[in-house]
């Protein structure tokens, strides 16, 4: 079968494609370290963009801090469709709380790549930082992360 006709991808470049998927699987299930310092929302970034980028359906992470704002966990809660995805708040705060985090960072992925919130990401926001309060949690920030770059409601002044 000839492949060089200009429609499709060959063998070649097939492989590669595959090879890339595998490879982006097998970061997103390797163990975080710990002791990784997250101080702005460019780390928090940085941290989740290996997971958060280039998905095809909306994905809810977490990263829950210790006082020195030390992440111990980076979690994804839920995964979804295409343009949302559900949240459970206590399932939230239940990794927070059996970990002693202080804080938490949220993020999640817009795969149409817009990088502004929608009115139900603002809500949960909203809803999370309510709850955090209550418990003494700080949510330090929600990211909306996409292959085009990320947007802070942190660095936006929206919590």
């Amino acid at each position: 079968m000839n492949y060089s006709n200009g429609r499709g991808i060959g063998p070649a470049k097939a492989v590669k494609v595959k090879a890339a998927l595998e490879l982006g699987k097998r970061i997103k299930e390797l163990p975080f370290q710990e002791k990784v310092n997250c101080n702005s929302s460019k780390k928090a970034y940085d941290i989740l963009f290996s997971v958060l980028s280039y998905l095809e359906q909306e994905e809810f992470w977490v990263l829950c801090l210790n006082i020195q704002n030390h992440v111990l966990l980076k979690k994804c809660l839920s995964n979804g469709g295409i343009s949302e995805t559900t949240v459970d708040v206590r399932l939230l705060f239940k990794n927070a709380i059996r970990l002693g985090a202080t804080s938490l960072i949220v993020a999640h992925s817009h795969p149409s790549g817009t990088l502004s919130p929608s009115r139900s990401d603002e809500v949960l926001t909203a809803k999370i930082k309510k709850v955090g309060e209550n418990l003494d949690i700080k949510l330090l920030d929600h990211l909306i992360i996409s292959e085009k770059g990320y947007f802070s409601f942190a660095d936006k002044k929206l919590l």
